[in-house]
């Protein structure tokens, strides 16, 4: 069975939207059936151009992205969700929904890249470096063995993930 994976900021215009696009990418690479989606609590209905410029780069095909809702996976029909990460403060900091299944939660915060200074050139690189950091904590997501993990044990997992 899929292991599903929500990935929120508030927006779901940067951050979360290259979250899910380098699990997705690595889970299809490794073979490792795991399924990531994005979301957020006040999205923007846009993302951004930088990051999808940043995932494309990398080899991931983007087609089919959007920026929505967190409330689409809290309904009736919703993919059931094992883990719920947060990449950004604000969205860390807001009273989370109800998710259907009690997932693990955890925090792993990113600094907002569209905030970076030295125009498009500066953007280009955050979001770079940015894909890079979210690749490199996806990569280590896909090497637990999910299947087995109860929630406890997952849960120390995906801290000990954030702190490196």
């Amino acid at each position: 069975m899929s292991t599903n994976v929500l990935i929120l900021c508030t927006h779901n215009s940067a951050r979360s939207v290259l979250s899910e696009g380098m699990l997705n990418h690595w889970a299809r690479k490794l073979g490792r059936d795991v399924r990531a989606y994005s979301a957020g609590s006040a999205p923007s209905g846009r993302l951004n151009p930088f990051a999808l410029e940043a995932l494309t780069n990398a080899g991931v095909d983007v087609g089919g992205y959007r920026s929505k809702s967190w409330d689409e996976f809290t309904g009736d029909g919703a993919p059931g969700m094992r883990i719920v990460i947060t990449v950004c403060d604000s969205a860390a900091a807001e009273t989370c929904p109800y998710w259907p299944g009690s997932p693990v939660k955890v925090h792993w915060g990113y600094a907002d890249p569209s905030n970076a200074p030295g125009g498009d050139e500066g953007k280009r690189l955050a979001f770079e470096l940015t894909r890079q950091a979210i690749g490199y904590r996806m990569l280590q997501l896909l090497q637990l063995p999910l299947e087995t993990m109860g929630d406890a044990e997952l849960q120390q997992a995906l801290l000990s993930i954030s702190k490196s």
